[in-house]
């Protein structure tokens, strides 16, 4: 087994039961946050010779809507409202997941402390090894969930003013085509 593989595993032994879920919440967080990088990543490559960009939203629209003077209002107004719940999808889970993480982090916490008052009720002060355990789990809880929440959130709120500037280019680009801005 590679040793920093075993390493991260002592780690989350040390953390308790509330790593597993912190984990999990973690690898989540971080394939939705890269899944909307690439969306947006893949929306900023160039197209060719029409000035277009490959990935961009309503690309194929302005392109039908340049050759067809007699264009749909309503069509391009769904098409819009389709897009920008395409740009804002998954938003709203990374940030739920980033504001998940402390509070896994504090119940690791509580559990932790809990484990310390009971090794305090059974043996006293008298044995610190055995506090140690419980105050070690509280602090490592604690540690992993703002580990997770805070970059968590950064790229939360990175992502979504990345998506509000398409939208602001979206309903620029619509007003400009006969559709509703909306």
């Amino acid at each position: 087994m590679n040793p920093s593989f075993r390493e991260f595993m002592e780690f989350l032994a040390l953390g308790g039961p509330v790593m597993v879920p912190l984990v999990g919440v973690s690898l989540w967080m971080w394939v939705l946050i890269f899944e909307r990088l690439m969306v947006f990543w893949l929306l900023q490559r160039p197209m060719g010779r029409n000035g277009l960009l490959a990935g961009e939203p309503f690309a194929e629209i302005i392109q039908k809507d340049l050759r067809n003077p007699g264009r749909d209002p309503l069509l391009i107004d769904a098409i819009v409202k389709k897009e920008k719940r395409l740009l804002r999808k998954h938003l709203s889970t990374i940030s739920t997941l980033a504001a998940m993480a402390p509070l896994l982090g504090l119940l690791g916490t509580v559990s932790g402390m809990v484990a310390t008052f009971d090794v305090i009720s059974l043996f006293g002060t008298g044995n610190a090894k055995a506090m140690a355990g419980g105050i070690s789990t509280a602090l490592i809880t604690t540690q992993s969930g703002l580990l997770v929440a805070i970059p968590g959130l950064f790229m939360g709120a990175y992502l979504k003013r990345k998506s509000a500037k398409i939208e602001v280019w979206l309903d620029g680009s619509t007003s400009s085509f006969g559709g509703r801005v909306g």
